[in-house]
């Protein structure tokens, strides 16, 4: 595949926006007090989490298939993902009724792993990685003869992602700077290839997950980037930066608390290198959020986490006397302090303590750090030995 096939031009993507008429949604863009204020400058959410199916893949999911030929969809149309290319394609398959097949690593979320089966995709869990899945499907496309959707080395694929740049533009104008998440490259190559034809002074930002193997932003979890659509994004990008899982999960609790939009770790990527100063240039910024499928198990990891970090959660471990009416002393006082008991645990087995005592573990809700020190200093000051356990 030459690399020039997967470079699309601007005309390629204003002909994928007449196809995506009344098919994909155009996202809306909000403003973000919070985030304005934490980075200093004009800060714009481009809400592509609101997107059919929860994710943007679904702009080059249709705008490929809606071109294949007569042949290539009776041949049944195979894809490898991390889940929301795979959910894309199991929809756009689905409305064209053709039979779709799709390959994802067994550590793909199962919201998305069911949202393909649910679209009537046969959807089989293979290997580790997002490229365990792709040598299944393209052994199975070897096979079977069936159609191959690329999820980003694919030029009618990129065009459609890149429908996005043209909607974000025309809702707002003056943009100085977008922060796109970057797998394996296609939605940056699309929007990046938009912006450099209709507005070239607009800093652009690809950001990526920066870790080796495991990363809660899962949909951007690519081992190697692309040999393809990397170089063309160095030539079109001003910078590619690299968020933490702990940047990644900060961003999805602020997102969740103050935007009230449900982003998955891949999506947050952009808002994470905004909030850690990484973004550069000046102006309004604009991270794409470019899918909201998040595993709700992990929603829930990441939420307890980030509020645990931010001071919201308080874990203490102390000794009481084993007497009637001690842990009712205790509950009192943190009562007394306006801390919110959600949990406490008992221990007397499995503990260096005197036959006359017993270990009492605690979580609390708090309103902040603050709050937290001021919990734990009233209970020192009752004589309380405590140890804090986050």
């Amino acid at each position: 595949m030459a690399i020039q096939r997967i470079a699309p031009t601007l005309a390629d993507i204003q002909e994928a926006r007449q196809r995506l008429q009344g098919i994909a949604e155009q996202t809306p863009i909000y403003l973000s007090e919070t985030f304005s204020r934490r980075s200093g400058r004009e800060v714009r959410l481009k809400a592509e989490n609101l997107q059919r199916t929860g994710a943007f893949k679904i702009r080059g999911a249709v705008n490929k298939l809606s071109t294949l030929s007569l042949e290539e969809r009776a041949a049944g149309v195979v894809a490898a993902s991390a889940g929301n290319h795979g959910q894309a394609v199991a929809w756009a398959a689905r409305e064209l009724g053709v039979r779709a097949r799709i390959f994802v690593p067994d550590t793909a979320p199962m919201a998305k792993v069911e949202a393909c089966r649910n679209y009537g995709a046969e959807t089989e869990m293979t290997g580790s990685f997002f490229e365990d899945a792709m040598v299944a499907a393209l052994a199975y496309v070897e096979e079977t003869g069936g159609t191959f959707i690329h999820p980003y080395e694919d030029r009618v694929v990129v065009a459609g992602q890149g429908t996005i740049g043209l909607e974000l533009l025309e809702q707002a104008p003056e943009v100085g700077t977008v922060l796109i998440p970057i797998g394996g490259g296609g939605l940056a190559l699309g929007i990046a290839t938009v912006l450099r034809a209709l507005r070239p002074e607009v800093r652009i930002v690809g950001v990526q997950a920066g870790v080796d193997g495991y990363t809660i932003a899962d949909g951007i979890a690519v081992k190697v980037p692309s040999e393809l659509t990397m170089p063309l994004l160095e030539d079109l990008l001003d910078d590619i930066v690299s968020v933490t899982d702990e940047e990644i999960s900060e961003a999805i609790v602020l997102l969740l608390e103050r935007a009230k939009l449900v982003v998955e770790g891949a999506g947050a990527v952009g808002v994470a290198a905004l909030v850690a100063g990484r973004a550069g240039g000046s102006g309004m910024a604009i991270p794409i959020l470019s899918g909201g499928n998040i595993d709700p198990t992990m929603l829930i990891s990441v939420m307890r986490h980030g509020l645990t970090v931010a001071g919201r959660y308080l874990v203490v471990r102390t000794r009481l006397p084993d007497r009637p009416g001690e842990l009712i002393k205790l509950l009192s006082l943190v009562a007394e302090e306006r801390g919110n008991v959600v949990a406490v645990e008992h221990r007397r087995e499995g503990v260096d303590i005197s036959v006359s005592e017993t270990e009492v573990e605690l979580t609390l809700v708090t309103r902040d750090e603050e709050h937290c020190q001021e919990l734990l200093a009233a209970m020192e000051a009752r004589g309380y030995v405590v140890r804090r356990l986050n």
